[in-house]
């Protein structure tokens, strides 16, 4: 089956670049707009965050590209092509939906959930067998997990339910409004690490919903920072906006620890290590650990160094005092 048939015939491509132009929606009886004169380009293959507080339009936004919403002016574009004249079934089914609430179907099995467009489409039995095999184990469920009812699943487990969903017919595009605000912290984490996984794995566009800064730091590639009354302040990669906030209103929303958030978006393996030998003092950490996750392992031992590793291998050693020079 070609991509095109795959996508209902609404002609996307494996990621799509989405543009809002001008969009703006104002709802009756509100002085203020909800969204207002939004211009902002999502390059395809793009994890683009939008955060701001309450009453900035992010869930707005998103839900006007699979026009759960529609708009008064301007106009939004998935790979150049009107929302508007898309029919809006072929529209819908070329994009992935991800609520926190999950919606699954209860009286629906875990695999008849998630083959629910594949279905609409009329993939074979085989086919969506295989697909659903396919996702579940991407979003780390077993494969007997199809079997089982959403009643029988924990909260993060539901919300892999509902990811695998949404990527079930492979969409160029994936919407994604709050999606672990409800869960735990340790779900939640766990949860954040694997979507990242699956978006450095499989080609999408995502555009992902949070009130959370720290969580639109740890997952976009660019963030969109929208103020009340749905105007959008910023939009640049979360490196730039610590280093570089827009206004007042971004430097507070982001938080006075600007320097401390910039150390959690690089790695020890970005940087140039001293020295260092397998007798080495100082605690062990991967190459993949956080160099603000590093700072604070030195600062709670009251140590200098920490020994960064590669499984067994010593690659070199990481001072505290070089922290600094980083940013």
């Amino acid at each position: 089956m070609c991509r095109d048939q795959k996508h209902g015939g609404a002609g996307m491509s494996a990621a799509a670049e989405i543009v809002f132009d001008h969009v703006t929606k104002r709802y009756a009886g509100r002085n203020a707009a909800a969204l207002d004169d939004l211009s902002l380009e999502i390059p395809a293959g793009t994890f683009c965050v939008l955060v701001g507080p309450s009453g900035g339009g992010k869930t707005t936004a998103l839900k006007m590209v699979n026009r759960l919403i529609p708009f008064d002016s301007g106009d939004i574009r998935i790979d150049g092509r009107s929302v508007r004249d898309l029919p809006v079934t072929e529209l819908r089914r070329g994009i992935g939906y991800v609520i926190q609430q999950v919606g699954l179907f209860p009286h629906l099995t875990v695999g008849e959930n998630i083959t629910t467009v594949p279905r609409l489409l009329g993939w074979g039995r085989q086919q969506m067998g295989a697909r659903t095999l396919e996702l579940l184990d991407l979003v780390g469920l077993e494969p007997d997990d199809a079997k089982r009812y959403p009643a029988q699943l924990s909260g993060g487990q539901r919300q892999r339910v509902g990811l695998a969903r949404a990527l079930a017919a492979d969409p160029p595009v994936l919407l994604m409004d709050e999606p672990f605000g409800a869960l735990d912290p340790i779900t939640r984490l766990r949860l954040q690490t694997e979507l990242h996984r699956l978006h450095r794995e499989v080609e999408k566009t995502v555009i992902f919903v949070t009130h959370d800064v720290d969580e639109a730091i740890q997952m976009g590639d660019r963030i969109a920072i929208l103020r009340e009354g749905g105007v959008l302040v910023q939009y640049d990669t979360p490196d730039a906006i610590l280093a570089h906030p827009a206004d007042e209103f971004v430097a507070k929303f982001v938080g006075e620890d600007r320097a401390l958030r910039r150390l959690a978006l690089r790695t020890l393996a970005d940087v140039t290590l001293k020295p260092g030998s397998p007798s080495e003092p100082g605690d062990r950490v991967s190459k993949d650990t956080t160099i603000r996750n590093a700072v604070s392992l030195m600062l709670e031992t009251r140590t200098e160094q920490v020994v960064v590793v590669d499984g067994e291998t010593v690659l070199g050693v990481f001072r505290l005092d070089e922290a600094g020079e980083i940013l």
